[in-house]
């Protein structure tokens, strides 16, 4: 369906996009996750045609956004973070205008505007002027207008940011419903809104593809090993010493919590052992009765912040251009020694690769 190759974009110095690639399926809902600043919303934008890449390609149902910006667009409904509204039209003059842009036929306008109003929940709204709504209901018109047409992919950027409670609950709901019979692609910052709605799970970070995967395979990804909270009656000594036979067992933790004949402890098995059988066996031998056995698994917001931690921003190559341009700052006797000075250190081969003062004026002008 949409398949991204390469994708890099560049301001001066700094990378937003980095070498991405990935492959989004039909008919599922897919979330792009990632901390503010991460690149999604500029990855978003290449992907719909708003922005060129640096470098890479996107293709949507083998169409180049780049080259066939027309046709591979048509396939497409979009939702920036700030929604593109006309305040000073009302929302179905709004919708019409969006419709006759989208090439949908007249006589099949007025009904599919009431269908998408109706989907979203703004049909009581529809003669009211855009300045006068509340920034949930202009969330609800900037969906509107992506669903006209019904295009294959919709893509919502940040679609709940400034929303309350109640409308959130809302807008994830229309977006399930959205995923029955489109393909969605959801950008967020958030983790609770992409886990509660997704079929699958991208996590970028510094411009970078860091896990790809449903919410289900990530937990058991990043797993590792096992870790069980226990409530036994018992004293903790008595409970170590019916577990210490358990080979699979890494560590035991005590809880400062635990009383006289209560112990609460956390055992930690080895990697990717399941010990649950082993630890009520072993209990129910010694005779310690367990009140409370349970499997404390990593959440989402763990392993997205295990993921995204350590991904360092790649630094831009120095060329040995930019110090030139920087000597053009001195005066120009100044230049002219530092550059036969470095000249004459130089070895034959490199010196090939220097580029002159002329050139370097020249550059500069140029930029």
């Amino acid at each position: 369906m949409i398949e991204v190759t390469n994708l890099t974009k560049k301001y001066g110095d700094h990378i937003a996009v980095d070498h991405l690639s990935f492959r989004v399926e039909k008919g599922q809902i897919y979330g792009f996750l990632g901390p503010n600043g991460a690149g999604k919303s500029t990855t978003m934008n290449i992907i719909t045609g708003y922005l060129a890449a640096t470098e890479g390609t996107v293709t949507i149902d083998g169409k180049d956004v780049q080259k066939d910006p027309e046709e591979a667009k048509c396939a497409i409904g979009y939702l920036p973070e700030l929604p593109p509204l006309y305040v000073d039209m009302t929302v179905r003059e709004y919708l019409d205008f969006v419709a006759e842009l989208k090439k949908v036929p007249k006589k099949e306008r007025k009904q599919q505007i009431d269908e998408v109003m109706e989907m979203t929940q703004i049909t009581d709204m529809q003669q009211r002027l855009i300045r006068n709504l509340s920034k949930g209901y202009r969330q609800r018109v900037g969906l509107a207008q992506a669903i006209l047409g019904y295009p294959e992919v919709i893509i919502l950027d940040e679609p709940t940011v400034g929303l309350d409670p109640k409308q959130i609950i809302e807008i994830r709901d229309l977006i399930r419903k959205l995923g029955e019979n489109h393909t969605v692609i959801l950008s967020s910052h958030i983790l609770s809104e992409v886990s509660a709605v997704c079929d699958h799970i991208m996590i970028i970070a510094h411009g970078k593809l860091v896990a790809s995967d449903s919410p289900e395979n990530l937990q058991k990804l990043m797993s590792g090993s096992m870790e069980l909270d226990l409530e036994v009656k018992g004293s903790i000594a008595a409970v170590k010493s019916a577990l210490q036979e358990i080979s699979q067992i890494d560590r035991i933790e005590e809880n400062t919590e635990a009383s006289k004949n209560i112990a609460k402890l956390k055992v930690i098995s080895k990697e990717n052992a399941d010990i649950r059988e082993q630890v009520f066996y072993a209990l129910a031998d010694a005779k310690l009765p367990i009140l409370e056995m349970t499997h404390a698994e990593k959440s989402l917001e763990d392993i997205f912040l295990e993921l995204t931690e350590d991904v360092a921003p790649t630094q831009p190559e120095k060329h040995k251009l930019f110090s030139k341009r920087k000597r053009l700052e001195m005066s120009d006797v100044a230049a002219q020694q530092t550059e036969a000075s470095e000249e004459e250190a130089q070895p034959e081969e490199e010196k090939k690769e220097t580029v002159t003062t002329k050139e370097a004026e020249s550059y500069a002008s140029h930029l």
